[in-house]
């Protein structure tokens, strides 16, 4: 009996070990749920804040040392695990500073450390969070409901463009918006093949063009001469002086030819053409004044003012007249009619010359009006914001049709009270020249307006910016202009009125002027290990070493303006957690009493 006793106290030692160990266990348990209780009650007690992310908690067994066959489940041990990757819903707001994310970023905020000389102090140091109710206060800054100011990159109002690589803290400013001179004017349109002008006539030959030579430019029309003297008085001699029976001429006008053929007696040629008869009394003016009608007659519109006589040299000449567009040949000549009038077979005529019209004067400002067509007109602004009005009109001066070129002149309103002489309208100094399928003949990206001036206030100079194929002559029924671009860069000064934030993360100011500009960039971060961040008040987090350094985004991408993000906390699941927590708190506590009434036991069984 004595040599038992040892074994029987160790038996019960060895017993009372294993109720401790379960003891402990249900301990550890019991922490482990109030853990878990803790972050449940934090998730309910969040629900309703912006952009708030739920712990989750996990729980992790710990297990002894033991042989194989004597492990034991062990204790367990309680984690918190966030939920930084779950997005809670996005909820529309009709404050427009307010955004939220619709991505896996963060923003990037900063908490202001103190004042000096009455201005907000910053530390220079990160903070992340989702929270995006941002809002103006008193220095102009963006701050969030928890304090923390919204950083991102200034932006080059001259340019758009983002300027700086470091996130620092917004900071709009609610002063005058100075104003911008205007440089360029955005300029796109269609041209009608046909311009259909007030002073346009379908049965009237180049009705459409401007007529350069009626506002005062040098213009000259085609013309061909004989180097023949037919000397003084040539005109009343006889016809058959100069013209024989069976002789021919063919005046070729803008590819329509007209054939003379010249006889005597009373049988005309047969096949066709104009049989001019040369029996007396027929002078050889007489023979000129009927070649005249009939190339007016049968030469198409470019020959309807056309002139057939002799000049100042007793020189046989042909010229178009008022006609500044086409040119003519003259050929088929007999050899010795083409001799005796001193003519190269064939003969071509001079090139037409346009005069280009380079100023419109008040006299002739209504004449203008009728032989051009508008182009809209547009608003610009000198430098001290001084808002201009500059009409502008297109004028065709050339056309294939007529035998030269589809051209045209834009000119400007320059001075709306001109009187007189005064100049009204102004060329802009660009020739457009177009191909027969509509498109320019001569690259025409842009075009400058050289020391623009308005009714007395200058602009200076203006880039008609039209880009490739900006303008174009494509036929059209109405024979109007279709203008489909046509803005500027300039504004007058204005009042700062509101701030937004765009879907881009553009921080916009909005001002009296109607301006919008943007001010800065809203900065997003990404981490790799996004559930690794440091919680810290106010939803914001801290970078550590298991999340990584931020990857910043300048581009904006995945924010939503007037909007806010939700807690992703949902009420029923945590109610769900509740309640098995409770009860797995409450099975705890029965392990511990169960423990201690086997505890109690056992030492009874000493005494």
């Amino acid at each position: 009996m004595l040599a038992s006793a040892p074994c029987g106290a160790m038996g019960i030692t060895e017993l009372q070990m294993g109720i401790y160990g379960a003891l402990s266990s249900a301990v550890t348990g019991l922490r482990a749920q109030s853990h878990a209780l803790e972050n449940i009650s934090g998730n309910i007690a969040n629900s309703q804040t912006t952009g708030y992310k739920r712990m989750e908690t996990s729980f992790v067994d710990l297990i002894p040392d033991a042989p194989l066959r004597s492990q034991v489940p062990g204790a367990v041990l309680a984690q918190s695990r966030a939920t930084n990757n779950i997005q809670g819903d996005i909820q529309t707001s009709s404050n427009e500073t307010y955004i939220a994310l619709n991505s896996g970023g963060f923003f990037v905020v900063e908490p202001k450390v103190g004042q000096s000389d009455g201005n907000s102090v910053f530390a220079g140091s990160n903070y992340f969070t989702r929270r995006g109710d941002f809002e103006i206060d008193k220095d102009g800054l963006l701050v969030n409901g928890a304090g923390y100011y919204l950083k991102g990159l200034p932006i080059d109002p001259a340019t758009g463009n983002i300027s700086g690589s470091v996130p620092e803290v917004i900071k709009l400013s609610n002063a005058f918006l100075p104003a911008n001179v205007t440089t360029t004017i955005n300029y796109q349109s269609n041209l009608p093949q046909l311009p259909k002008t007030a002073s346009y006539n379908a049965t009237v030959y180049n009705s459409e063009l401007l007529g350069a030579q009626n506002f005062g430019a040098t213009a000259t029309t085609a013309a061909a001469n004989g180097t023949a003297d037919l000397g003084a008085g040539a005109g009343a001699n006889v016809a058959t002086s100069v013209f024989a029976d069976g002789q021919e001429m063919t005046v070729t006008v803008n590819g329509a030819p007209v054939r003379f053929r010249y006889y005597t007696g009373a049988t005309p040629p047969t096949g066709g053409g104009v049989a001019i008869n040369l029996d007396a009394p027929k002078t050889v003016q007489n023979v000129l004044d009927e070649m005249q009608a009939g190339l007016r007659d049968f030469g198409g519109g470019a020959a309807a003012s056309a002139t057939v006589g002799l000049n100042g040299s007793n020189q046989f000449a042909v010229s178009l007249g008022s006609d500044y567009h086409a040119s003519f040949s003259i050929s088929g000549t007999t050899p010795a009619l083409a001799t005796t009038l001193g003519l190269t077979e064939p003969q071509a005529s001079s090139a037409p010359a346009l005069g280009t019209v380079n100023t419109i004067t008040a006299d002739d400002a209504d004449d203008f009006v009728a032989n051009s067509i508008s182009g809209g007109a547009i608003t610009v602004y000198a430098s001290n914001g001084a808002p201009v009005n500059v009409q502008v009109r297109w004028a065709k001066v050339d056309s294939a049709a007529a035998g030269g070129a589809d051209k045209w002149n834009m000119f400007y309103l320059s001075d709306s009270k001109a009187v007189g002489g005064s100049t009204a309208w102004t060329n802009i100094g660009q020739e457009y020249k177009f191909n027969s399928n509509g498109s320019l003949a001569n690259s025409v990206p842009q075009a400058t307006i050289s020391n623009l001036r308005v009714n007395g206030v200058l602009i200076g100079d203006v880039v008609l910016q039209h880009e490739t194929n900006g303008v174009s002559q494509f036929a059209d029924v109405n024979g109007t202009v279709t203008v489909s671009t046509l803005n500027q860069n300039g504004y007058g000064a204005g009042e700062f009125l509101s701030v937004a934030i765009t879907d881009s993360g553009r921080v916009v100011a909005t001002y009296s002027n109607g301006e919008r500009i943007e001010m800065a960039q809203v900065v997003t971060a990404q981490f790799n290990g996004v559930n690794s961040l440091k919680r810290l008040d106010g939803g914001v987090y801290a970078a550590t070493s298991e999340s990584g350094e931020p990857i910043f985004d300048l581009s904006g991408s995945g924010v939503i303006g007037g909007a806010l993000e939700a807690s992703n906390t949902d009420i029923s699941d945590e109610f769900t957690k509740l309640i098995i927590t409770q009860q797995a708190y409450s099975a705890g506590t029965r392990i511990v009493s169960t423990a201690d009434e086997m505890l109690q036991e056992a030492l009874n069984m000493i005494r």
